[in-house]
Protein backbone atom coordinates (compact mmCIF):
# COMPACT_ATOMS: atom_id res chain seq x y z
CA UNK A 1 0.00 0.00 0.00
CA UNK A 2 1.33 3.35 -0.93
CA UNK A 3 1.64 6.54 1.56
CA UNK A 4 -0.51 8.55 -1.07
CA UNK A 5 -3.62 5.94 -1.38
CA UNK A 6 -3.73 5.77 2.82
CA UNK A 7 -3.71 9.60 2.79
CA UNK A 8 -6.72 9.68 0.48
CA UNK A 9 -8.36 6.67 2.88
CA UNK A 10 -7.92 8.58 5.76
CA UNK A 11 -8.56 12.13 4.95
CA UNK A 12 -12.62 11.41 4.62
CA UNK A 13 -13.14 10.65 8.29
CA UNK A 14 -10.40 13.38 9.50
CA UNK A 15 -7.84 10.25 10.15
CA UNK A 16 -4.97 11.44 7.32
CA UNK A 17 -2.39 12.51 10.32
CA UNK A 18 1.08 11.57 10.33
CA UNK A 19 2.54 8.24 12.01
CA UNK A 20 5.56 9.33 13.56
CA UNK A 21 5.59 13.10 12.33
CA UNK A 22 8.82 14.07 10.94
CA UNK A 23 9.89 17.77 11.68
CA UNK A 24 10.49 19.76 8.76
CA UNK A 25 12.92 18.91 6.21
CA UNK A 26 13.83 15.81 7.80
CA UNK A 27 11.79 13.75 4.94
CA UNK A 28 14.12 15.28 2.06
CA UNK A 29 17.50 14.43 3.37
CA UNK A 30 16.32 10.60 4.46
CA UNK A 31 18.13 9.53 2.09
CA UNK A 32 21.21 11.36 2.45
CA UNK A 33 24.38 9.99 4.54
CA UNK A 34 23.89 11.66 7.24
CA UNK A 35 19.85 10.16 7.57
CA UNK A 36 21.22 6.73 7.35
CA UNK A 37 24.05 7.12 10.10
CA UNK A 38 20.93 8.46 12.09
CA UNK A 39 18.52 5.77 11.37
CA UNK A 40 21.13 3.03 11.92
CA UNK A 41 22.66 4.35 15.36
CA UNK A 42 18.36 4.60 16.92
CA UNK A 43 17.95 2.56 19.90
CA UNK A 44 14.60 0.49 20.07
CA UNK A 45 12.27 2.69 22.26
CA UNK A 46 10.47 1.14 25.05
CA UNK A 47 6.73 1.45 26.07
CA UNK A 48 5.74 2.91 29.73
CA UNK A 49 5.63 0.22 32.27
CA UNK A 50 2.16 -0.81 32.93
CA UNK A 51 0.69 0.77 36.03
CA UNK A 52 -1.51 -2.02 37.76
CA UNK A 53 -0.11 -4.57 40.45
CA UNK A 54 -0.74 -7.87 37.80
CA UNK A 55 2.28 -8.65 35.01
CA UNK A 56 1.06 -9.07 31.76
CA UNK A 57 0.62 -12.37 29.90
CA UNK A 58 0.42 -12.63 26.24
CA UNK A 59 -1.19 -15.17 23.82
CA UNK A 60 -1.53 -14.86 19.65
CA UNK A 61 -4.50 -16.33 17.80
CA UNK A 62 -5.12 -17.08 14.75
CA UNK A 63 -9.30 -17.01 14.15
CA UNK A 64 -10.86 -18.16 10.77
CA UNK A 65 -14.64 -17.43 10.18
CA UNK A 66 -15.80 -19.76 7.59
CA UNK A 67 -19.01 -18.33 7.73
CA UNK A 68 -18.31 -15.39 6.05
CA UNK A 69 -16.24 -14.85 2.51
CA UNK A 70 -13.98 -11.68 2.95
CA UNK A 71 -15.38 -8.52 1.61
CA UNK A 72 -11.90 -7.40 0.82
CA UNK A 73 -9.93 -9.86 -0.77
CA UNK A 74 -13.04 -11.33 -2.38
CA UNK A 75 -12.13 -14.85 -1.36
CA UNK A 76 -11.85 -16.87 1.20
CA UNK A 77 -12.96 -16.95 4.79
CA UNK A 78 -12.89 -13.30 7.01
CA UNK A 79 -9.60 -13.96 8.99
CA UNK A 80 -8.32 -12.31 12.53
CA UNK A 81 -5.47 -11.92 14.18
CA UNK A 82 -5.58 -11.33 18.51
CA UNK A 83 -3.36 -11.07 21.07
CA UNK A 84 -4.89 -11.50 24.75
CA UNK A 85 -3.59 -10.44 27.32
CA UNK A 86 -4.20 -11.12 30.77
CA UNK A 87 -3.27 -10.51 34.22
CA UNK A 88 -0.31 -13.26 35.19
CA UNK A 89 2.12 -14.02 37.50
CA UNK A 90 5.52 -12.02 37.71
CA UNK A 91 8.98 -14.02 36.59
CA UNK A 92 7.04 -16.41 34.32
CA UNK A 93 7.19 -16.13 30.27
CA UNK A 94 9.14 -15.02 27.78
CA UNK A 95 9.92 -11.74 25.70
CA UNK A 96 7.54 -11.10 22.94
CA UNK A 97 8.65 -8.63 19.23
CA UNK A 98 5.96 -5.25 19.29
CA UNK A 99 5.92 -6.02 15.76
CA UNK A 100 7.73 -8.60 13.20
CA UNK A 101 10.46 -6.59 10.72
CA UNK A 102 7.91 -6.98 7.76
CA UNK A 103 5.18 -5.33 9.26
CA UNK A 104 7.40 -2.63 10.90
CA UNK A 105 8.50 -1.67 7.10
CA UNK A 106 5.38 -1.58 5.40
CA UNK A 107 4.07 0.52 8.17
CA UNK A 108 7.49 2.95 7.94
CA UNK A 109 7.03 2.89 4.27
CA UNK A 110 3.40 3.95 4.42
CA UNK A 111 4.03 6.80 6.64
CA UNK A 112 7.34 8.08 4.66
CA UNK A 113 9.47 6.69 7.51
CA UNK A 114 11.24 4.19 6.46
CA UNK A 115 14.30 6.08 5.67
CA UNK A 116 13.97 8.26 8.94
CA UNK A 117 13.85 4.76 11.49
CA UNK A 118 14.86 0.93 10.69
CA UNK A 119 12.13 -1.27 10.53
CA UNK A 120 14.22 -3.24 13.14
CA UNK A 121 14.27 -0.64 15.46
CA UNK A 122 10.63 -0.11 15.17
CA UNK A 123 9.66 -3.89 15.60
CA UNK A 124 12.28 -4.55 18.45
CA UNK A 125 10.16 -1.15 20.61
CA UNK A 126 9.97 -2.76 24.44
CA UNK A 127 6.66 -3.71 25.89
CA UNK A 128 6.27 -5.74 29.03
CA UNK A 129 4.23 -8.34 28.01
CA UNK A 130 5.17 -12.01 28.78
CA UNK A 131 4.75 -14.71 26.23
CA UNK A 132 2.70 -17.93 27.91
CA UNK A 133 3.32 -16.56 31.29
CA UNK A 134 1.19 -18.65 33.67
CA UNK A 135 -2.65 -16.91 34.74
CA UNK A 136 -3.39 -15.23 37.74
CA UNK A 137 -6.63 -17.37 38.45
CA UNK A 138 -9.96 -15.69 38.54
CA UNK A 139 -12.58 -14.38 36.36
CA UNK A 140 -11.71 -11.25 34.76
CA UNK A 141 -13.72 -8.25 32.30
CA UNK A 142 -13.30 -9.14 29.33
CA UNK A 143 -11.95 -5.61 26.60
CA UNK A 144 -11.90 -5.89 22.83
CA UNK A 145 -9.46 -3.36 21.28
CA UNK A 146 -9.83 -2.48 17.68
CA UNK A 147 -7.39 -0.14 16.21
CA UNK A 148 -7.49 2.61 13.91
CA UNK A 149 -7.83 2.01 9.97
CA UNK A 150 -4.42 0.86 8.46
CA UNK A 151 -2.71 0.44 11.50
CA UNK A 152 -1.89 -2.40 13.65
CA UNK A 153 -3.51 -3.69 16.41
CA UNK A 154 0.47 -2.95 18.00
CA UNK A 155 -0.56 0.70 18.25
CA UNK A 156 -2.58 -0.07 21.00
CA UNK A 157 -0.25 -1.72 23.50
CA UNK A 158 0.45 0.49 25.82
CA UNK A 159 -3.52 0.91 26.78
CA UNK A 160 -3.89 -3.45 26.73
CA UNK A 161 -0.92 -3.77 29.02
CA UNK A 162 -2.04 -1.25 31.58
CA UNK A 163 -5.48 -2.68 31.40
CA UNK A 164 -4.34 -6.12 31.86
CA UNK A 165 -2.22 -5.25 34.93
CA UNK A 166 -5.29 -3.76 36.13
CA UNK A 167 -7.33 -7.05 36.26
CA UNK A 168 -8.77 -7.27 32.37
CA UNK A 169 -8.21 -9.87 30.18
CA UNK A 170 -7.78 -7.47 26.45
CA UNK A 171 -8.36 -8.85 23.11
CA UNK A 172 -6.73 -6.60 20.48
CA UNK A 173 -7.61 -7.23 17.20
CA UNK A 174 -6.34 -6.86 13.32
CA UNK A 175 -8.78 -7.27 11.08
CA UNK A 176 -7.59 -8.90 8.25
CA UNK A 177 -6.49 -6.80 4.84
CA UNK A 178 -6.95 -3.40 6.50
CA UNK A 179 -3.59 -2.52 7.88
CA UNK A 180 -0.69 -1.75 6.68
CA UNK A 181 0.99 -4.52 7.05
CA UNK A 182 -0.55 -7.67 9.09
CA UNK A 183 1.84 -11.34 9.93
CA UNK A 184 -0.60 -13.65 9.42
CA UNK A 185 0.25 -18.10 9.44
CA UNK A 186 2.04 -19.64 6.97
CA UNK A 187 4.60 -16.41 6.34
CA UNK A 188 1.67 -14.15 4.65
CA UNK A 189 1.62 -10.83 5.46
CA UNK A 190 -1.45 -9.44 4.28
CA UNK A 191 -1.57 -5.76 3.15
CA UNK A 192 -4.40 -2.88 3.29
CA UNK A 193 -7.16 -4.32 0.08
CA UNK A 194 -9.76 -2.68 1.97
CA UNK A 195 -7.75 1.18 1.58
CA UNK A 196 -7.97 0.38 -1.92
CA UNK A 197 -11.51 0.06 -1.88
CA UNK A 198 -12.49 2.14 0.68
CA UNK A 199 -14.15 5.81 0.38
CA UNK A 200 -17.09 7.98 1.53
CA UNK A 201 -19.79 7.51 4.21
CA UNK A 202 -20.88 4.10 2.38
CA UNK A 203 -17.20 2.99 2.39
CA UNK A 204 -16.70 3.67 6.06
CA UNK A 205 -19.82 2.12 7.17
CA UNK A 206 -18.61 -1.16 5.57
CA UNK A 207 -15.67 -1.39 7.51
CA UNK A 208 -17.35 -0.17 10.76
CA UNK A 209 -19.94 -2.58 10.24
CA UNK A 210 -17.67 -5.40 9.32
CA UNK A 211 -15.59 -4.52 12.48
CA UNK A 212 -18.83 -5.28 14.45
CA UNK A 213 -19.08 -8.96 12.98
CA UNK A 214 -15.37 -9.67 13.81
CA UNK A 215 -16.16 -8.63 17.22
CA UNK A 216 -19.54 -10.78 17.26
CA UNK A 217 -17.11 -13.81 15.69
CA UNK A 218 -14.54 -13.05 18.38
CA UNK A 219 -16.79 -12.88 21.19
CA UNK A 220 -18.29 -16.36 20.14
CA UNK A 221 -14.99 -17.94 19.59
CA UNK A 222 -13.61 -16.90 23.19
CA UNK A 223 -17.02 -17.50 25.43
CA UNK A 224 -18.60 -20.44 23.23
CA UNK A 225 -18.63 -24.17 24.41
CA UNK A 226 -15.49 -24.67 22.65
CA UNK A 227 -13.18 -21.81 22.88
CA UNK A 228 -9.94 -20.85 20.87
CA UNK A 229 -8.14 -19.75 23.96
CA UNK A 230 -6.97 -22.17 26.33
CA UNK A 231 -6.99 -19.64 28.75
CA UNK A 232 -11.05 -18.58 28.02
CA UNK A 233 -11.76 -19.50 31.94
CA UNK A 234 -10.25 -16.39 33.08
CA UNK A 235 -13.06 -14.33 31.15
CA UNK A 236 -16.11 -13.28 32.23
CA UNK A 237 -19.10 -13.52 30.07
CA UNK A 238 -21.17 -11.32 32.01
CA UNK A 239 -18.99 -7.97 31.69
CA UNK A 240 -17.59 -7.70 28.21
CA UNK A 241 -16.97 -4.07 26.67
CA UNK A 242 -15.00 -2.68 23.83
CA UNK A 243 -12.58 0.84 23.09
CA UNK A 244 -11.38 1.65 19.53
CA UNK A 245 -9.32 4.32 17.99
CA UNK A 246 -10.28 6.07 14.86
CA UNK A 247 -12.64 3.68 12.90
CA UNK A 248 -12.04 1.24 15.90
CA UNK A 249 -13.57 3.18 18.17
CA UNK A 250 -16.59 3.76 15.42
CA UNK A 251 -16.66 0.05 15.27
CA UNK A 252 -17.26 0.02 19.61
CA UNK A 253 -20.62 1.83 18.94
CA UNK A 254 -21.38 -0.57 15.61
CA UNK A 255 -20.55 -3.61 18.31
CA UNK A 256 -22.51 -2.57 20.78
CA UNK A 257 -25.83 -1.79 18.68
CA UNK A 258 -25.39 -5.37 16.82
CA UNK A 259 -24.38 -7.41 19.84
CA UNK A 260 -25.75 -6.88 23.65
CA UNK A 261 -23.30 -8.77 24.80
CA UNK A 262 -20.64 -5.71 24.79
CA UNK A 263 -21.93 -3.72 28.02
CA UNK A 264 -19.86 -0.65 27.54
CA UNK A 265 -17.51 1.16 24.76
CA UNK A 266 -15.25 3.63 24.16
CA UNK A 267 -14.40 5.69 21.04
CA UNK A 268 -10.71 7.29 21.01
CA UNK A 269 -11.09 10.27 18.20
CA UNK A 270 -13.37 8.13 15.34
CA UNK A 271 -15.84 9.37 13.67
CA UNK A 272 -19.25 7.41 14.21
CA UNK A 273 -19.49 5.66 11.16
CA UNK A 274 -22.16 3.29 11.67
CA UNK A 275 -24.83 5.80 13.44
CA UNK A 276 -26.29 4.89 16.12
CA UNK A 277 -29.59 3.41 16.22
CA UNK A 278 -32.56 5.78 16.78
CA UNK A 279 -33.93 3.66 19.44
CA UNK A 280 -30.27 4.17 21.30
CA UNK A 281 -27.69 1.16 22.98
CA UNK A 282 -30.15 0.16 25.19
CA UNK A 283 -29.24 2.60 28.45
CA UNK A 284 -25.45 0.89 28.09
CA UNK A 285 -22.59 3.69 29.25
CA UNK A 286 -20.69 4.76 26.31
CA UNK A 287 -17.71 7.61 26.29
CA UNK A 288 -16.35 9.66 23.56
CA UNK A 289 -12.73 10.99 24.14
CA UNK A 290 -11.07 12.90 21.10
CA UNK A 291 -8.48 15.57 20.42
CA UNK A 292 -8.23 18.99 21.10
CA UNK A 293 -10.74 19.94 18.54
CA UNK A 294 -13.14 17.16 18.27
CA UNK A 295 -15.39 19.45 20.58
CA UNK A 296 -18.79 20.05 20.03
CA UNK A 297 -19.70 21.39 16.20
CA UNK A 298 -16.73 20.16 14.79
CA UNK A 299 -17.55 16.43 14.18
CA UNK A 300 -21.52 15.74 12.70
CA UNK A 301 -21.70 12.49 13.72
CA UNK A 302 -20.83 13.19 17.05
CA UNK A 303 -23.26 15.74 17.08
CA UNK A 304 -25.72 13.99 15.53
CA UNK A 305 -25.20 10.59 17.71
CA UNK A 306 -24.81 12.67 21.01
CA UNK A 307 -28.59 12.46 21.82
CA UNK A 308 -29.15 8.86 21.01
CA UNK A 309 -26.31 7.76 23.81
CA UNK A 310 -29.51 6.77 26.23
CA UNK A 311 -26.99 5.53 28.91
CA UNK A 312 -24.13 7.25 31.09
CA UNK A 313 -21.75 9.24 28.73
CA UNK A 314 -19.44 11.57 28.38
CA UNK A 315 -17.59 13.72 25.27
CA UNK A 316 -14.11 14.71 26.72
CA UNK A 317 -10.92 16.38 24.98
CA UNK A 318 -7.25 16.37 25.69
CA UNK A 319 -5.77 19.64 25.37
CA UNK A 320 -2.55 19.86 22.75
CA UNK A 321 -3.97 16.72 21.38
CA UNK A 322 -4.19 15.15 17.78
CA UNK A 323 -5.54 12.29 16.03
CA UNK A 324 -3.08 9.95 17.17
CA UNK A 325 -2.59 10.93 20.68
CA UNK A 326 -4.22 8.07 22.14
CA UNK A 327 -1.74 5.54 21.07
CA UNK A 328 1.22 4.56 21.84
CA UNK A 329 2.81 6.97 18.68
CA UNK A 330 3.09 10.09 20.61
CA UNK A 331 5.24 7.92 22.99
CA UNK A 332 7.79 6.60 20.08
CA UNK A 333 7.75 9.72 18.21
CA UNK A 334 9.48 11.06 21.67
CA UNK A 335 11.64 8.13 22.10
CA UNK A 336 12.60 8.23 18.46
CA UNK A 337 13.55 11.84 18.82
CA UNK A 338 10.88 12.70 15.87
CA UNK A 339 7.92 14.20 18.00
CA UNK A 340 5.04 15.85 16.61
CA UNK A 341 4.28 19.78 16.50
CA UNK A 342 1.15 19.36 15.95
CA UNK A 343 0.12 17.30 18.81
CA UNK A 344 2.54 18.91 21.87
CA UNK A 345 1.14 16.89 24.57
CA UNK A 346 4.18 14.55 25.63
CA UNK A 347 4.34 10.99 24.31
CA UNK A 348 4.39 10.24 28.86
CA UNK A 349 1.25 12.58 29.11
CA UNK A 350 -0.72 10.97 26.27
CA UNK A 351 0.11 7.78 27.73
CA UNK A 352 -0.57 8.42 31.16
CA UNK A 353 -4.13 10.69 29.89
CA UNK A 354 -5.32 7.63 28.04
CA UNK A 355 -4.93 5.22 30.29
CA UNK A 356 -6.00 7.06 33.41
CA UNK A 357 -9.84 7.89 31.86
CA UNK A 358 -10.20 4.44 29.90
CA UNK A 359 -8.93 2.79 32.64
CA UNK A 360 -11.50 4.56 34.91
CA UNK A 361 -14.43 4.01 32.87
CA UNK A 362 -14.06 0.26 32.57
CA UNK A 363 -13.36 0.41 36.18
CA UNK A 364 -16.50 1.87 36.68
CA UNK A 365 -18.79 0.51 34.65
CA UNK A 366 -17.43 -3.35 34.61
CA UNK A 367 -16.48 -3.43 38.09
CA UNK A 368 -18.49 -0.69 40.01
CA UNK A 369 -16.02 0.71 41.44
CA UNK A 370 -17.07 4.58 41.15
CA UNK A 371 -14.77 7.46 39.69
CA UNK A 372 -14.92 10.92 40.59
CA UNK A 373 -12.52 11.41 37.81
CA UNK A 374 -15.10 11.18 35.26
CA UNK A 375 -17.22 13.63 37.31
CA UNK A 376 -16.01 16.43 35.79
CA UNK A 377 -12.34 18.56 35.47
CA UNK A 378 -9.75 17.47 37.85
CA UNK A 379 -6.89 19.95 39.08
CA UNK A 380 -3.87 17.79 38.11
CA UNK A 381 -5.40 17.04 35.12
CA UNK A 382 -5.78 20.46 33.49
CA UNK A 383 -5.94 19.51 29.92
CA UNK A 384 -8.87 17.19 30.32
CA UNK A 385 -12.11 19.16 28.84
CA UNK A 386 -15.55 17.73 29.72
CA UNK A 387 -18.19 18.63 26.93
CA UNK A 388 -22.10 18.96 27.96
CA UNK A 389 -23.75 19.72 24.58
Amino acid sequence: MTRRRAAASLTLLALALPLLPVAAGTAAAAGSPAAAAAQSSRSAPELPRPTGRFAVGQDTLHLVDRSRTDSWSGSGPRELMVTMRYPALRGTGGPVRYLTEEEARLLLVDRGLDGVVSARTLADTASHSRSGARPVAGRYPLIVLSPGFSVPRATLTSLAEDLASRGYVVAAVDHAYESAGTAFPGGRVLECLACEKTGGDAGYRAVSDGRARDVSFLLDRLTGRDPAWRRAGLIDPHRIAMAGHSIGGASAAAAMAADGRVRAGVDLDGGLATPVPATGLGGRPFMLIGKVDQVPGRDSTWDRDWPLLDGWKRWITFADSGHFTFTDFPHLGDELGIPDPGAPLTGARSVELTRRYVGAFFDQHLKGRPQPVLDGPAADAPEVHFHRP
